[in-house]
């Protein structure tokens, strides 16, 4: 399992958003409130961040935990940004990808998180696997559920699917395959954020006009937070929140 966030709102330092809050993704990463599976997100942590003017995100990536890297403390000093997407990891399996497993994936201007697991990977997804182009797979960053989750979502993105519709049916597609499986799933474009509440815990705070702020749990004990309902599909920006029902396709 692992916490993750997606931010949206005035220009801010990382810090403030990730390290600064009480109970923020910083310290989550030893001490979650929530997490219902696990209890320590030490096996790598991420951070990706839009620029003005530039529509594709840099990332920050580490293998280790994030409280044991002072090069991140420095970077979440100084670099500043109105839209962030961040992660801490606590690894499905171990594994020799080293921070290529850690969140944010990303493609273009997308930035994606997988907070669950895939029951019975890999060969659960084994069919839905050799259905993707070859050049997705061989474009895999890592061996592990989450960076394939991504794939199946970046290949529907990629035919024109809009965030909504391909993560909905990802989650559908995966959980067929994979009965069981916890599928909370963020994606942001820097402008737009996008999610899904399957199996594990997901809350927003939206103060309309200034930010947005979705989360795998509160990062405080403000009365402001709302909780999502599982088997819910999140669409927000800077401005509202739309919750909608996960619903199962029809066939």
């Amino acid at each position: 399992m692992c916490r993750h966030l997606a931010f949206l709102g005035p220009e801010s330092a990382l810090g403030e958003v990730l390290v600064a809050p009480a109970h923020g993704l910083y310290r989550q990463a030893w001490a979650p409130r929530m997490q219902k599976y696990g209890t320590v997100n030490a096996d790598g942590f991420g951070a990706g961040w839009y620029a003005p003017g530039d529509p594709v995100p840099a990332r920050y990536r580490r293998t280790g935990p994030m409280w044991a890297d002072p090069n991140f403390a420095d970077l979440a000093r100084v670099v500043r940004t109105g839209a962030l997407l961040a992660a801490v990891r606590d690894a499905t399996e171990a594994g020799a990808d080293g921070e290529a497993a850690a969140a944010p994936f990303g493609s273009g201007r997308w930035l994606f998180s997988h907070n669950g697991a895939v029951r019975g990977w890999p060969g659960s997804l084994a069919p839905l696997a050799a259905a993707l182009p070859a050049a997705a797979l061989l474009g895999l960053e890592a061996r592990c559920d989450s960076a394939l989750v991504w794939a199946l979502v970046l290949h529907r993105l990629r035919n024109g699917d809009e965030p909504g519709q391909a993560l909905a049916d990802t989650v559908w597609e995966v959980a067929g395959a994979a009965p069981g499986s916890r599928l909370n799933l963020l994606l942001t474009d820097g402008e737009t954020v996008t999610a899904t509440a399957w199996g594990d815990t997901l809350w927003y705070l939206a103060e309309p006009g200034r930010r947005t702020v979705v989360a795998s749990e509160p990062w405080d004990d403000a009365p402001h937070w709302v909780e999502v309902p599982d088997r819910t599909l999140l669409a927000a920006t800077r401005t509202d929140v739309l919750l909608t029902p996960l619903k199962e396709p029809v066939a």
